[in-house]
């Protein structure tokens, strides 16, 4: 049987990214350092279009442990089929250990599952609530995560509760969030929860009509809601360098080299279209041009794998890279940077 470790909740340490189960996000979380490994609990987000279980196969995360939301999942009609149980069964032969995602809307046979789930290792589980669509009160609260701990056969002490404000786009919502903040978390220190982290993400769904070929700003409003909580014992969420809002539909035009490089209260987006021809040139001159920059981290390219590559690309041109590896240098260096920013030990 295989031997799970895991670093234990966010007042222990922990940053919990909310991350798309794809190919960039995997491979960031292949090339965590050891010391990144034991401080984030990714949170991977089904939702139906790719299979996780390959994705670990050939990329397996670093950090042993990972949380999964099955939300966007529907129900299979047999109800002898369990995906949660059955994912878990199945990552355990990797050795990975995998944390549940209890949702508001999961009925019963679910969340049966989901606490099996959470038995079969570390009997463990996270609470992802939002607060503004689950419950208008504190009172519908209390019934609702009554009903999901019972239904899963967990106690707070052992469930992570995941505040999640899901996407907070300008200042006027993170104001209007900061306000209700208070009086969640008020309701939420009633229950002897294993941690509570609040999470958010201020990253568009869509960048395809930012200029091109200089670096556009984009104001981290998630972070900013989290940094003004002011209250000791609150662990930090996100949803990396995507937004909470998923784009429907299928994107046919091809992709510009594109970088979401974080800052400590702005995203850098550099989009490159110039030099012309070759896709090669287009990745060699954006890296040469961030590598080149003041937002560009004292420590270079030993910030984070991520920020290694784009130096080695800003170096030679080895090729245009994709997507993926776009996502995944980003990612990659927004995890390095949000750690250094808790200052996590």
């Amino acid at each position: 049987m295989a031997v799970f470790t895991t670093a234990g909740s966010m007042q222990d340490g922990v940053y919990r990214p909310i991350l798309r189960p794809r190919r960039g996000e995997m491979a960031a979380l292949t090339h965590l350092t050891a010391y990144e490994a034991v401080r984030v609990m990714p949170i991977l987000e089904l939702d139906g279009s790719t299979s996780l279980l390959p994705l670990i196969r050939e990329l397996p995360p670093r950090t042993g442990a990972v949380a999964v939301d099955f939300g966007e999942i529907p129900d299979p009609t047999d109800p002898l089929v369990a995906p949660s149980l059955d994912l878990a069964e199945e990552l355990a032969d990797l050795g990975v250990a995998m944390l549940p995602v209890l949702r508001a809307y999961e009925g019963r046979r679910r969340l049966a599952a989901h606490g099996l789930a959470a038995r079969m290792h570390l009997r463990r589980a996270v609470l992802r609530l939002q607060p503004h669509v689950d419950a208008a009160n504190p009172g519908q609260a209390d019934v609702l995560v009554d009903r999901m701990l019972h239904g899963a056969g967990l106690e707070a002490e052992e469930v992570d509760l995941m505040i999640d404000l899901a996407e907070t786009p300008c200042v006027t919502h993170a104001a209007r969030f900061q306000e209700q903040l208070y009086r969640i978390l008020r309701w939420a220190r009633g229950r002897a929860w294993r941690s509570i982290s609040v999470a958010s993400g201020a990253m568009p769904p869509n960048l395809d009509d930012l200029p091109t070929d200089r670096a556009v700003t984009i104001d981290r409003h998630d972070a900013r809601v989290w940094a003004r909580i002011g209250e000791p014992g609150i662990g930090y969420a996100d949803y990396g360098v995507t937004s909470p809002v998923r784009r429907r539909g299928v994107q046919r035009h091809r992709q510009l080299p594109t970088l979401r490089y974080t800052g400590e209260h702005n995203w850098w987006i550099y989009r490159w279209s110039r030099r012309g021809g070759r896709s090669d040139d287009r990745c060699h001159d954006l890296c040469r041009t961030l590598v080149t920059s003041e937002h560009w981290p004292a420590a270079g390219a030993r910030f984070s794998w991520g920020d290694a590559e784009i130096a080695r690309r800003a170096r030679i041109a080895p090729g245009a890279g994709s997507a993926s590896g776009w996502m995944s240098w980003s990612t990659s260096h927004h995890i390095a940077h949000v750690l250094q920013t808790l200052k996590i030990e």
